[in-house]
């Protein structure tokens, strides 16, 4: 490994390595809005539209990622829709990500107990109340792991956007490995760098966890 090398590509190193924070950290906001709105319209119960957001879910599960990606950048001109590289890839990681973060929501919601809602019933809450005093906080205490460990498969994910010329982490690397010849040093950069996010979001994550099994211990105890 030489040191010189890379400190004379840290530079570009960095820069790509905030591409990808950025596009990792909006692409997740926008899933868990996706994620969520689309669990909230399941539950409304409209034969039509539950059809139409499983079709969703299951197209965006059930394809490749890069897949995805081809389709939203390259074949978005086709019908208007003209995204700049690093946007498709944020809305691509957003789309890609809400059908699996739906999923999570819906199994938060079906572990919140029916006793909890018959309760909340039986004392005249309506049912707006009863969603969001009583189903939406268990639901989500429940989802917090399955959320975390999608948020850090999605950030493995990010590496795919170079395939469309984002300036990211890897399409750094490829710049550095082609113009010095040198695979390994820019491979392991970029090792480092994707561990150090992997073990940031674990450990915040972490204590997330923690801070809601502590919460839910409160209550128990309270109750």
């Amino acid at each position: 490994m030489n040191p010189d090398l890379l400190w004379r590509y840290a530079p570009s190193l960095i820069s790509g390595f905030g591409v990808t924070i950025l596009c990792w950290g909006l692409g997740g906001a926008l899933g868990l809005l996706i994620g969520f709105a689309i669990t909230l319209m399941n539950r409304l119960r409209i034969p039509p539209l539950r059809w139409a957001l499983r079709a969703f879910i299951e197209v965006f599960r059930g394809t490749p990622f890069l897949m995805q990606l081809f389709l939203i950048y390259a074949g978005g001109p086709s019908i208007g829709l003209r995204l700049g590289a690093t946007t498709a890839g944020i809305v691509g990681l957003g789309l890609y990500s809400s059908a699996y973060f739906a999923e999570i929501f819906r199994a938060g919601f079906a572990s919140v107990p029916a006793g909890q809602i018959e309760a909340a019933t039986s004392v005249g809450m309506a049912p707006f109340d009863t969603l969001l005093r009583v189903t939406l906080p268990g639901a989500l205490i429940a989802a917090v792991p399955s959320i975390v460990n999608m948020l850090i498969v999605l950030s493995k994910e990010t590496v795919v956007l170079s395939i469309i010329t984002v300036p990211e982490l890897m399409y750094q690397v490829q710049t550095m490995a082609a113009e010095t010849f040198t695979a390994f040093d820019a491979i392991f950069a970029m090792a480092v760098l994707y561990w150090l996010l992997v073990e940031t979001v674990s450990r915040l994550g972490a204590r997330l966890e923690a801070r809601v099994t502590a919460y839910l211990a409160r209550e128990e105890r309270a109750a």
